[in-house]
């Protein structure tokens, strides 16, 4: 009979993407919040950097009535902290902190690191130093409101999130034993390293050697703390079994528990606000699609895209591309396609020409310059997706049956162009394709199928090996995810596949789309967080054992 669950009484939780949205984490952490702070009222703290001084941030809420006289001892102690609320569903408690002055001590912690836990900080560069400095501080933090506001009987839970935290959870496990420790590493630092500098990452993955990796590729520091935060943690965790393998050969440590990421319904729309959401986004991107291009686009056209992290070959934007251009020559193909690509990059400003035309309103019959972009970019002429386009002679001339767009910019609502933020046009979308090569979990899919979007993925996504497992078998578009299958060689066959599955969706009469869309979002609410949250329930009782263990 298994014991009873260890719960914690109190919950920290640390990442660089709190109230400061820049990736997938920002996700995981958001849609998941409001169902722990439905079990754990106002007993769950997010740690985040104060990142926004001297700008307003519309994600977090200053509440100066929030623990006073914790804030005025925290001063005394040299700790620079603002607190309130995270503006997203369940709106849980933030405390945000300047992490600047630590600077300054910055060798001095090293050094500490070094003879505890043979952290190697030795070959840090870029952005590891301003990581480490704001994981440090959110260390400082939580140790200072435990001893200050929590009894020594209290259990409590300390999960720290990505590299970027892993010299603050080595902190705490030093320096207060008392408090459980969990690590979450959702793709390590050098697994991502090896794919994205084009070695093959899966058939060899037995064979590398991650710390000898880690020199080659000039990524000490960063792996050597998430090696060693993986192996002295209370309880190591990551988002999928895809992953969970990585980690037991790169940095030599099985997870302790695997955290599928979830999604919260709360997010998408229902009923009629769905139509007229759908409706609106369709409408906008149609209308900046003919602004830019001059074609007038049909009611039927249909939308694809991919979206993600820049990360050319990682992420498939490669693959997407490749698939474009062959769907140019499909004659399987029955309507018009318009190819997103929506991913930022380094953008200098939306485009005043297209601008103009979109203030201006009605239809256009002559393209702009370049008509495949929506953003002028720094250094455009060393951009992979335009070089591609470019070098395809891929020009989005009027007679081609299939269009791709660039939208390299964050959306969040003030492109500049858009105007819209990102699930605001995700609903608009008729097909989503993300074709990784690496992929831990693969957020961009799950939200796709939230919003009733039929995907197409890879089996070397988490997301992508869950749906199969899900629904028992491999998983196809009629089940609202196709999921191909990818490896270290075959691209070629990917692009192929993924260019007859968009013309083979291009043919689905309205019954055979409908029943694609209704399938994606039952496969969607199996994903609810009310169903994955159980797993962080049962890492909690894990890292509680441990730690209960330690202290008696």
């Amino acid at each position: 009979m298994r014991e009873k669950r260890l719960n914690p009484d109190f919950i920290f939780e640390s990442s660089w993407e709190v109230c400061n949205k820049m990736g997938g984490i920002y996700t995981v952490l958001s849609t998941r919040a409001k169902t722990l702070q439905e079990q754990y009222p106002d007993k769950l703290v997010f740690i985040g950097p104060d990142v926004w001084k001297g700008k307003e941030n519309p994600l977090f809420i200053e509440d100066t009535k929030l623990w006073p006289a914790w804030v005025k001892k925290a001063a005394e102690q040299g700790l620079n902290v603002r607190v309130g609320r995270w503006n997203i569903p369940g709106n849980p408690s933030v405390i945000l902190v300047d992490f600047q002055p630590y600077f300054e001590k910055k060798n001095e912690l090293y050094g500490a690191v070094w003879n505890d836990f043979q952290v190697d900080s030795l070959h840090a560069y870029g952005d590891y130093d301003e990581a480490s400095m704001f994981s440090y501080a959110a260390a400082l933090v939580v140790e200072s409101f435990y001893r200050t506001k929590l009894s020594s009987k209290k259990k409590v839970v300390y999960q720290a999130h990505e590299w970027m935290t892993c010299l603050g959870a080595l902190y705490i496990k030093k320096n207060v034993p008392e408090i459980a420790t969990i690590f979450t590493t959702h793709a390590t630092s050098i697994g991502r390293s090896i794919a994205g500098n084009n070695k093959p990452l899966y058939e060899y993955l037995w064979a590398y050697n991650g710390t000898q990796m880690a020199a080659e590729l000039n990524m000490e520091a960063k792996h050597s703390v998430e090696r060693q935060a993986a192996h002295h943690v209370d309880c190591f965790t990551t988002v999928s079994d895809v992953t969970g393998r990585e980690c037991t050969e790169l940095l030599d440590k099985t997870p302790d528990v695997i955290l599928p990421n979830g999604f919260e319904a709360d997010f998408v729309p229902a009923g009629a606000a769905f139509t007229k959401r759908r409706n609106e986004a369709r409408a906008k991107i149609l209308q900046v699609a003919n602004a830019l291009t001059g074609v007038d686009y049909p009611a039927d056209t249909l939308i694809v895209a991919t979206s993600g992290r820049y990360e050319y070959r990682n992420k498939g934007i490669d693959v997407f591309l490749e698939a474009a251009y062959r769907s140019l020559y499909d004659t399987e193909l029955q309507r018009q396609v318009l190819m997103l690509i929506q991913v930022p990059a380094w953008v200098k400003s939306p485009r005043a020409d297209l601008q103009e035309r979109l203030r201006q309103g009605g239809t256009y019959s002559e393209p702009l310059p370049e008509p495949v972009i929506t953003h002028d970019l720094h250094e455009s002429w060393n951009d992979p997706v335009l070089n591609f386009l470019r070098s395809h002679g891929m020009k989005n001339d009027k007679d081609s049956r299939v269009k791709v767009i660039f939208v390299p910019c964050y959306l969040d609502g003030n492109d500049g162009i858009f105007q819209k933020p990102y699930y605001d046009l995700l609903i608009g979308d008729d097909l989503a394709a993300y074709p990784s090569y690496y992929e831990p979990w693969g957020y961009t899919p799950l939200e796709a199928v939230a919003f009733h979007v039929p995907c197409i993925t890879t089996s070397l996504s988490g997301f992508g090996v869950w749906a199969c497992t899900s629904i028992g078998r491999d998983s196809k578009l009629e089940d609202g995810v196709e999921v191909i299958a990818r490896n270290d060689y075959n691209f070629q066959e990917v692009a192929e596949q993924l260019s007859a599955t968009i013309a083979r969706y291009s043919a689905f009469d309205k019954k055979a789309t409908d029943k694609a869309r209704t399938n994606a979002s039952k496969l969607a609410k199996k994903a609810l967080w009310g169903n994955f949250i159980q797993y962080y329930y049962d890492a909690y009782d894990v890292a509680l054992r441990k730690s209960t263990e330690r202290n008696k």
